[in-house]
């Protein structure tokens, strides 16, 4: 930007996006001093250098409102985490499932876990038909992302929101009431 650019010659682009031409440094710098702007360099690699004329603390401050406001529209991916025993009871059961649900219907993603003890590790087809059976009772809020998987003495699932497509405008359209036949 200004005094820090090396180059001799610049290629000079006003602030309107018109091409000025190419110009000395010297006469570059002061035409940016009479219009009371910047001339930062934007394409160094250029031959010549490519600089516009802007003001850069309106340009930096624009920059950061941008940045803010694509920051707000960023969604932060939570992974919730439930524990369970491949012997749980129904109404237990029906808990973690009703956790679930409310978890998944707010954006969140899930890891399920099923812990095996002493001799249930010698059954992991027990810990898979919970995690099945849990995956179609919340099927219609979420779907499985990772599958069923043995890590140590633990079988882990991750199931993620469903996203909800908006209702296309034909269908947001109220629908026009059939002509009227009768002509009496």
């Amino acid at each position: 930007m200004n005094g820090y650019i090396r180059a001799p010659e610049v290629r000079v682009i006003a602030p309107d996006g018109t091409q000025i031409g190419v110009k000395k440094l010297s006469e570059a710098l002061w035409l940016a001093e009479q219009l009371g702007l910047d001339l930062v360099e934007v394409a160094p690699d250029a031959k010549p250098p490519v600089c516009r004329l802007m003001d850069y603390g309106k340009y930096k401050y624009e920059q950061s409102v941008r940045d803010r406001e694509a920051r707000k529209k960023q969604t932060r991916t939570v992974i919730k985490e439930l524990r369970m025993r491949p012997r749980i009871d129904q109404h237990d059961f029906d808990l973690q499932v009703r956790k679930v649900r409310d978890f998944l219907s707010q954006g969140d993603k899930v890891k399920v876990t099923v812990r095996f003890r002493g001799r249930e590790q010698e059954r992991p087809e027990y810990g898979r038909r919970l995690l099945d059976r849990l995956a179609e009772t919340v099927e219609e809020v979420g779907v499985i992302e990772q599958a069923p998987s043995m890590e140590g003495r633990s079988m882990t699932m991750v199931l993620a929101p469903i996203r909800r497509r908006k209702a296309s405008r034909d269908e947001q359209r109220p629908e026009s009431s059939p002509p009227n036949d009768d002509t009496t």
